[in-house]
């Protein structure tokens, strides 16, 4: 059985670990593309770009199903264990909340999750990723014990 203690502190940790799955999805994107147009390798990388295009694919069609992210509903349950209603009962919450969560129509999320997914896909075409990293041939330098006639 949780505590009201520990579950306060287990929803503060999943909506930590909430916040930078955001930041990796949201931020991904742009750096894939700048990435790419500055020649970074690592953008490149087929794991980094699976993981990337898993994860908001599984945000594209929870939100078709009208479904709530699972650790949005696993954080408020540990919420109401905790005693806490709502946000605004721990400081990391209280922030975090603030960054994560609004109130808009359902449609709208499910237009901007869809736009937001269809780019990442596309981002797939446009800088596809290598399953091996490039390896660069080296140049070959001149040996100075030999002489060139």
């Amino acid at each position: 059985m949780l505590t009201p203690a520990l579950a306060g502190l287990l929803a503060d940790l999943i909506l930590i670990s909430h916040t930078l799955i955001v930041a990796f999805v949201v931020l991904g994107l742009p750096l894939i593309l700048i990435g790419g147009r500055l020649g970074w390798q690592w953008v490149r990388n087929r794991p980094f770009r699976l993981i990337h295009l898993a994860l908001i694919g599984f945000i594209v069609v929870q939100t078709w199903l009208g479904q709530l992210c699972p650790l949005t509903i696993w954080e408020s349950d540990l919420r109401q264990i905790a005693g806490q209603s709502g946000y605004g009962t721990s400081f990391i919450e209280h922030w975090l909340a603030r960054l994560l969560f609004f109130e808009a129509p359902w449609w709208l999320f499910v237009v901007a999750y869809s736009a937001f997914g269809l780019l990442v896909a596309l981002a797939w075409w446009w800088l596809p990723p290598q399953s091996t990293p490039r390896q660069r041939t080296p140049t070959p330098s001149p040996n100075p014990s030999r002489s060139q006639p």
